[in-house]
Order: C-alpha cells, then structure tokens, then sequence
C-alpha cells in the first residue's frame, strides 16, 4: 500500500537537485512526477523533470542511468492517468493505478532492446509494440 506522503518538499528538492539519490524509490519519482505535472503545463513539467532528473543522476555519479524515453514515456501516462482518475489522494490514485508500480509498464509499449538501446537514453524513440 502507497502512503499519503506528501511529496511537495521533496518536489521542491527534486527540482533544486539538492535531493539524495539513495533510497529515491520508484513510488517517489511516481509522487514527485505528481507533484511536478500539477506545477506545470506538461510541456514545463517535462522539461523540469527531465532536467532535474539529468541533475540529479549526474550528481549520483550515474548519469548514463537517465532515459530520456523512459521518463517523457512515463510523464505522458502518468499525466493522462492522473487526467482520467478520480482521486482525492496519492495513495488513492495509486491504488487506481496499481500497475504503474510495475517497472515494466513500458513494455507494453516499447520492446527491451528499444526501451534498453543508447539511442532511448539521448532521444525520444516512438513505442514499438502496439496494444489493440
């Protein structure tokens, strides 16, 4: 179960770069990506979050660990779920949204070797697999 954190303060160190890559679990790049899409048009809150992330991978001394096509990917779902999901809380919508606790998400949408390849990390590749 995903607890109410509120994720605004770490939202804001997210954004400063000054947060702690240790124990920057995947709930809370779900919750700062939250608290970054209500800040701003989609558009400002991807480049924000994107530019932070860099940052803050980059700091961790992992900056090849940043996939441009993973997150702008995962920005565009989260930011329609969050558009079509009535919730009141963050653990609300993520109890709507059980599967984007799943690291796999993607593949329905990118195969591995796309999702994995240097060309994802650099530049937003289309979706590969289709679903119907």
């Amino acid at each position: 179960m995903v607890t109410d954190r509120d994720y605004r303060l770490l939202a804001d160190c997210f954004e400063a770069e000054t947060l702690d890559a240790r124990g920057f679990s995947h709930v809370d790049h779900i919750g700062v990506a939250c608290q970054i899409l209500q800040r701003y048009d989609f558009l400002d809150a991807a480049r924000t979050y994107c530019r932070a992330l860099q940052g803050i991978a980059g700091k961790a001394g992992a900056p090849d660990k940043f996939n441009l096509t993973v997150t702008l990917a995962f920005l565009s779902l989260l930011s329609e779920r969050m558009a079509s999901t009535t919730h009141e809380t963050f653990g609300e919508f993520m109890e709507k949204n059980t599967d984007l606790m799943s690291r796999s998400v993607m593949g329905n949408w990118y195969s591995p070797d796309r999702l994995n390849s240097r060309s994802a990390r650099t530049v937003f590749l289309m979706p590969d697999r289709f679903n119907a």
